[in-house]
């Protein structure tokens, strides 16, 4: 489905699956459009309407740098289908939360009715102020990896700041919902009844699995502490001092997956997003995990938080369904929502082909690696 206001130009390219560039589903973002949302920076001056000077290649909604006046705000128009205002309200409040404890985290801003919402129609919309630093990443693929070890390291410390900021948020956790992590399956006493339950409420998603043999991916987790978390951890959604390999991380963004989860949950994300080639694997079958830099964001995020032994032994368990709620409600979207039954399959693969690698040696490796490298550690 491609969807956008009344008088939206043609569709720009974004980022596919793979490695490729694909048509969105999503028209981008006007100029004329966004008058509407972001008003005007001053009383009847000329030259000071919105003007889109950049569009997101990333394919799930509208997205752009938009100069206004004298700024450059970051604007997203949402399908009602894809995110409320109502959810968006709650990742706007764990975004001001964490800048309030002095992460570096853009500011939310109101539009032009005075939220921080927006809702025109069957779509709604949000601005944040632009992240401060460098944008290194930013035509960077799905699943790409750090450029060196330095930045793997601080971004593993940015992320353990960011849970010790997060800690005493106390919302609830936003419901499961199409392109939305949560820990309603992994965290519940009975995972396989709670992901039939989840699957249940989507009826073309339970009609896309029936006869599959997704039960099988149900996890094995105890317990851990919930709270919330960013839920897409990965280099492209941070940005950075310079680009030198020592860089730290300047900026926080894309809070589209936050939700209560726990600070494991979160962390063995960002190993899952950045250490394994998963590019690789419809291309030859099987991919590579980089042990080193999986060590470089463990002892990063060590040197600000360390894990507990119940999360240090958690971890390794937790890594190959740690896709699974997030692969679900991809499928959920691409059945329901922007229906492809051609991305539904791939999405199904994303669910069963990344947790059946790690019964193969790499990705065995790659977990008993991080096993003995939290023992060693400890």
């Amino acid at each position: 489905m491609t969807g956008g206001p009344p008088g939206s130009p043609a569709a720009h390219a974004v980022r596919g699956t793979g490695r490729e560039l694909a048509g969105p589903g999503w028209l981008p973002l006007t100029d004329d459009e966004l008058r509407g949302i972001l008003g005007r920076r001053d009383a009847g001056g000329l030259g000071r309407e919105p003007v889109v000077i950049w569009r997101s290649p990333r394919p799930m909604s509208a997205a752009a740098l938009v100069r206004h006046g004298d700024a450059t705000v970051f604007v997203k128009r949402h399908h009602l289908s894809v995110r409320t205002p109502e959810q968006l309200a709650a990742e706007h409040a764990f975004a001001g939360h964490l800048r309030a404890r002095a992460q570096p985290v853009p500011a939310v801003l109101r539009l032009a009715d005075g939220h921080s919402v927006l809702r025109r129609g069957e779509f709604c919309y949000e601005a944040y102020q632009a992240a401060d630093g460098i944008d290194l990443y930013r035509d960077a693929v799905r699943w790409s990896p750090y450029a060196s070890l330095g930045h793997a390291h601080a971004a593993g410390a940015a992320l353990a700041r960011l849970h010790l900021a997060a800690e005493d948020f106390a919302r609830p956790a936003r419901p499961a919902a199409v392109l939305m992590n949560s820990g309603q399956v992994i965290g519940a006493p009975d995972p396989l009844t709670a992901m039939r339950r989840l699957v249940a409420a989507r009826p073309a998603l339970a009609a896309y699995l029936a006869g599959r043999r997704w039960p099988d991916a149900a996890p094995l987790l105890a317990a851990l502490p919930s709270q919330w978390a960013h839920g897409d951890w990965r280099p492209s959604n941070l940005t950075w001092t310079s680009a030198a390999p020592d860089a730290q991380v300047a900026g926080i963004f894309d809070f589209g997956l936050a939700n209560r989860t726990s600070a494991v949950h979160d962390l063995a994300l960002a190993l899952e997003r950045a250490v394994v080639s998963w590019l690789d694997l419809p291309e030859t079958g099987t991919a590579t995990a980089d042990l080193t830099a999986a060590a470089f964001i463990l002892d990063g995020y060590q040197t600000v938080r360390p894990l507990s032994e119940a999360e240090a032994t958690a971890l390794p368990r937790l890594l190959p369904v740690v896709h699974l709620e997030y692969a679900l409600s991809e499928a959920d979207y691409f059945t329901g929502v922007a229906v492809s039954p051609g991305h539904a399959d791939l999405a199904y693969e994303y669910l069963i082909g990344h947790a059946r690698w790690f019964g193969q040696p790499p990705g065995a490796a790659l977990l008993g690696f991080l096993a003995g490298h939290l023992r060693a550690g400890r």
